[in-house]
């Protein structure tokens, strides 16, 4: 809100917004109630964004993530698509921190069950079957509201890929928009009766697909790019293996 208010005038006056705030649990790694990270960071955060690659791993609010029982983090990836020869993009970026060792899927081989060492170390050191995600669905297709919740189901979809079950105390939280231009309802437009284009539901299918390949992807390359980290009290969480990883992904006939 403080960097919105320094850069939006009319904002506090005559127009105000509420930003959306999500959270995963990263308590085993992170001092989470020293409350350290202060306004100056999140605007240092805003400030600094940029286009291009999206950094991945541990970085950000991905930073003390885990994921079935190794380092998380943040992951994204995306899809182009066309409708009426037009393209559009789909992108998807995962706070990953969810899932039961046994229970990691990689292009449907059960790699978490294959890789019985590298578990959780320290004093407060459990079991991560249940954890939370944040999936965040970004288009410039024109998409209705109601579409756009379609597009969130098809995320779960894709955590369901790589071996999340929606744990009884797993916060899973899916939030989806679109950007294009079709879509906007001019702020200071007061007229009562607007109009908009959007694709049709039938012509949705390969936008379908490409969210849950996307999400079920953004998911596995929060792991590869992750790093071991060891956090508060000495605790520690070893990162995906990746010789391991290849080496199971072959046996199983995945790669020549």
């Amino acid at each position: 809100m403080e960097w919105l208010l320094q850069r939006e005038t009319d904002l506090g006056t005559s127009e105000f917004v509420l930003p959306v705030v999500a959270e995963t649990y990263d308590g085993f790694l992170n001092d989470i109630g020293g409350l350290h990270v202060k306004p100056d960071h999140a605007c240092q955060a805003l400030n600094e964004a940029r286009t291009g690659p999206v950094a991945e791993g541990n970085v950000g609010g991905g930073t003390g993530m885990l994921l079935f029982g190794f380092k998380g983090g943040i992951g994204t990836a995306s899809r182009i698509f066309t409708v009426d020869q037009k393209p559009f993009t789909i992108g998807v970026l995962v706070q990953g921190n969810f899932g039961d060792r046994a229970d990691l899927l990689v292009g449907g081989v059960p790699v978490g069950r294959e890789i019985t060492d590298l578990r959780l170390e320290g004093s407060r050191a459990r079991s991560a079957k249940e954890g939370s995600v944040i999936v965040v669905i970004a288009t410039d297709a024109p998409l209705c509201d109601r579409q756009l919740k379609r597009l969130c189901r098809r995320g779960i979809l894709g955590l369901g890929r790589v071996g999340a079950i929606a744990g009884n105390s797993s916060g899973d939280l899916l939030i989806a928009f679109s950007n294009a231009r079709e879509s906007r309802i001019p702020r200071r437009d007061r007229q009562s009766m607007i109009s908009s284009s959007r694709i049709r539901d039938d012509a949705m299918d390969e936008l379908f697909r490409m969210t849950v390949e996307a999400t079920s992807e953004a998911v596995l390359n929060a792991m590869v790019a992750a790093e071991t980290m060891t956090g508060r009290d000495g605790n520690t969480a070893h990162a995906l293996p990746h010789d391991q990883l290849i080496d199971i992904m072959r046996a199983y006939g995945r790669l020549r």
